[in-house]
């Protein structure tokens, strides 16, 4: 455990303490412990505390509060940082109001400063679905980490295109670490455990409260030098966190929508506004990082994780274009059925599709 954690997190769970009040307590006596030690009237004094906060300060007994954060994280593997500790988020240390604590179940590495996030609707059509994956997937191969909120829709999407990628991925919450929302996630959560993080500022137990959202949003930006929008409303969150990722000084970035579709207005009204617009994760890549940088993508297995009709497509594909009637005449399957299995195995990163429904190994 870090040194002065105790104190540390006494102070964030203090009433009335929100990151810039602790930030001000902090730099003006010290460290959190000598907080604890100033009167009453020296608290007072501090700009943004006042009598009330000052008074609930002196009043607040931590300890118990403390010791069962650290025996929850304990009892989950998980870890407990402020942002003083050199495994804290280099990107999220750089905005105007950090998280002064994080919990973490997994690992937050060095390597994670290269990251880009990627959200979007709880209710994406097929399209939004298969573009977050298929971005997330691109990026992953390429060594970039995916954040994203671990909500339904365009969130699990980008955090299953990851995985699928052999990269990392980390989920930021609106909860407490040991709740886990949607509860449709868990085996989503629990992968993303082992291959990244889990990262949440609300203390164990805090329930996925609507008002938790934009505040955790805010973090999503920060980890992350750009921010790619999938499918969003007019009044979509995923507009609040593109708002953050400018204000903090991050990219922008949006996939193009259907110009008649409710869940594209936002994502169109971004790029209309001077978002860049995005097709594939290498728009994304040229862009942030010098081509110098990136390291080649990983060697994927390909036929022994597939099934018998995947292997049976996939034979047939080479570095020569293929159109998807062919494929279907070759091996007598009904076109819609081929084409739902070569978009299966694009999404993989096992094929790529050429303008005019043709097809070639990646």
């Amino acid at each position: 455990m870090e040194q002065g954690l105790y104190h540390k997190l006494a102070l964030y769970l203090a009433p009335g303490v929100g990151s810039i009040i602790y930030k001000r307590l902090v730099q003006t006596f010290g460290n959190a412990e000598l907080v604890f030690r100033a009167s009453f009237h020296e608290l007072k004094r501090i700009e943004g505390v006042g009598a009330k906060v000052a008074e609930d300060l002196k009043k607040f007994a931590w300890q118990p509060l403390v010791e069962k954060e650290l025996h929850l994280a304990e009892k989950m593997g998980a870890s407990i940082i402020s942002w003083d500790n050199p495994e804290y988020p280099l990107n999220l240390k750089e905005i105007y109001d950090p998280p002064p604590i994080l919990y973490i179940l997994g690992k937050i590495l060095p390597q994670d400063q290269r990251a880009v996030a990627i959200v979007g609707s709880r209710n994406p059509t097929t399209y939004g679905k298969a573009a977050a994956e298929r971005i997330a997937l691109g990026l992953s191969r390429a060594g970039i980490t995916v954040i994203s909120g671990l909500a339904r829709g365009v969130d699990s999407c980008a955090h299953r295109g990851a995985l699928k990628g052999g990269g990392r991925t980390i989920g930021v919450l609106g909860c407490g670490l040991n709740i886990i929302y949607p509860p449709e996630n868990k085996e989503l959560y629990a992968q993303m455990a082992k291959q990244g993080a889990v990262i949440t500022e609300f203390p164990f137990g805090t329930p996925p409260d609507k008002d938790h959202f934009p505040i955790r949003n805010r973090v999503i930006s920060g980890m992350a030098m750009g921010v790619a929008v999938v499918e969003a409303t007019l009044r979509s969150g995923s507009l609040i966190t593109a708002r953050f990722a400018l204000e903090q000084g991050r990219e922008v970035f949006a996939v193009p929508g259907n110009i008649d579709s409710p869940r594209s207005e936002g994502t169109n009204r971004l790029i209309k506004e001077g978002a860049k617009l995005v097709l594939r994760a290498e728009d994304i890549i040229e862009e942030l990082i010098p081509l110098s940088s990136i390291s080649a993508p990983p060697e994927i297995p390909v036929e022994p994780n597939l099934t018998t009709e995947e292997k049976k497509i996939y034979a047939l594909l080479s570095n020569q274009p293929l159109h998807i009637d062919q494929v279907s005449a070759r091996t007598e399957m009904a076109s819609s059925k081929v084409l739902a299995i070569l978009l299966s195995l694009e999404l993989a990163g096992h094929v790529k599709q050429l303008p005019g429904m043709n097809f070639i190994r990646a």
